[in-house]
């Protein structure tokens, strides 16, 4: 895919995930479909099922923000994102049945991915190959000397800093950023 300034431009007035996470409601829509579709796993709700949830959530999220944060009724949100143009709930209407069902659209779905691929991840892999490559070299350093008391003294000097990262820790001083080069 090319990332050129037309194509982009073209690209965010189409995708549905773009208007998803750059709309005013993001978070709420965000954390309220994840919670019902991909966490509880629901495929196809009811209407008045989720109506009944995302009051909840409405009603939740206007008592620890204030009155007035999300002042539509859950109903009108529901509405609101279920409009073609939006493209973020299908409304449907499954057989022998007058109410409603709503399913979230592979754009929530590509939101929620892009938005949990956001969260830091520590980088195990590189990190570990990186201690990996330390501990051959100072094997290299230290282990190749025929020398007893230098290798006794390098042990020392290392067990030393090992006890002193033991008693950080146990005074409540963790630093997990420090020493990852021992």
């Amino acid at each position: 895919m090319e990332l050129d300034y037309d194509h982009l431009v073209a690209l965010r007035k189409q995708s549905a995930a773009w208007r998803l996470l750059t709309a005013g409601n993001a978070a709420l829509m965000l954390s309220f479909f994840n919670k019902v579709f991909v966490e509880q796993g629901a495929r196809s709700i009811a209407g008045t099922e989720l109506v009944e949830r995302l009051d909840d959530e409405l009603f939740a999220l206007n008592e620890r923000l204030g009155q007035g944060a999300f002042p539509k009724s859950a109903k009108a949100y529901l509405d609101d994102w279920s409009v073609p143009e939006n493209g973020w709930l299908r409304k449907c209407y499954p057989p022998d049945s007058d109410e409603p069902h709503y399913d979230a659209t592979a754009a929530v779905e590509k939101a929620i991915a892009w938005v949990r691929s956001l969260e830091e991840r520590t980088f195990v892999g590189t990190e570990s190959r990186l201690n990996t490559i330390f501990d051959l070299l100072r094997q290299m350093t230290f282990g190749t000397k025929t020398d007893p008391e230098a290798r006794l003294a390098e042990l020392t000097r290392r067990r030393q800093e090992i006890d002193q990262e033991v008693a950080r820790v146990g005074a409540g001083e963790a630093d997990v950023e420090s020493n990852c080069c021992l």
